[in-house]
């Protein structure tokens, strides 16, 4: 994909300012990853400011991860006042369908707030388009994860709740899934590591955030370099971690260092993307 040197090289050009309402688990992992993108995070969840943070910034990203009472409502209101500006607006919604709280969170968001993309694993993705999606806490059940016999499936149902919504949707797991208004993308990159660190998902949900700051006009194109680059930087991590004798500790570091050293020809050459 020839766009994704041009839209990193935006990104890092631009310095997308990344305003975040995240979880508490992975709010430090998600600002270090958006600075290895080339972005600048704000971190900034109070309801008093969060209409002037956003107007402060270039996109705004939404992580339902350790939600209460409180951050939902300045979810909405950050949500709105984007809305408002013309700010793209992500939307993480970590372990969807398990409680009810997280469900009513889902609904008054989805109802008062329109998202650019919204990016989850299979089971949150299944539980906003309706289906009969399991989770198990914020992971997707093993026997509901994309394979390649339920690759079209998946990708149907992804491409069903972007035309619903309006979104781009983005399914992440061992094959990751694109979908917008003109068709569906394949992504085959990443490692197997990458699901036994806390917060990869939350981490390419901010990176999202940082290519449609930085391309907003662009928003599948954006989104689906953001996917690729973190697959390419895990592979890369991966790869970096070979007679280190390194642990998942050390990956979790080696995946922000491999992100901050992407180039677009590096990113060009690994992206293993395909039409459908």
């Amino acid at each position: 994909m020839r766009f994704f040197a041009d839209i990193l090289d935006t990104v890092r050009r631009r310095g997308p300012v990344v305003h975040c309402i995240t979880n508490y688990v992975t709010v430090n992992d998600c600002a270090n990853m958006i600075l290895a993108a080339g972005g600048s995070p704000i971190m900034a969840d109070d309801i008093a400011e969060v209409e002037d943070v956003v107007a402060l910034a270039q996109a705004l990203v939404i992580n339902i991860g350790t939600l209460n009472s409180r951050t939902v409502e300045a979810m909405l209101v950050a949500g709105q006042r984007a809305n408002s500006l013309g700010r793209p607006v992500v939307l993480d919604p970590v372990g969807a369908g398990a409680t009810a709280l997280r469900n009513s969170a889902l609904q008054s968001l989805l109802r008062e707030v329109r998202f650019a993309a919204i990016k989850g694993n299979i089971s949150e993705i299944g539980f906003l388009a309706g289906e009969d999606a399991r989770a198990r806490g914020v992971d997707a059940e093993d026997a509901s994860l994309v394979t390649e016999g339920s690759l079209k499936a998946a990708s149907d149902m992804a491409r069903r709740l972007s035309d619903s919504t309006g979104a781009v949707v983005v399914i992440s797991g061992a094959i990751d899934i694109v979908a917008h208004a003109q068709g569906v993308w394949t992504v085959r990159n990443g490692h197997p590591l990458m699901a036994r660190i806390t917060g990869s998902g939350c981490m390419s949900a901010a990176v999202v955030g940082c290519c449609l700051g930085a391309a907003p006009d662009e928003g599948a194109q954006a989104c689906l370099c953001a996917v690729s680059s973190m697959g390419v930087a895990g592979e890369i991590a991966a790869e970096n971690m070979v007679g280190a004798g390194g642990g998942t500790g050390s990956y979790r570091a080696l995946l922000i260092d491999a992100m901050s050293m992407l180039d677009g020809p590096t990113l060009t050459c690994r992206a293993d993307v395909k039409n459908g």
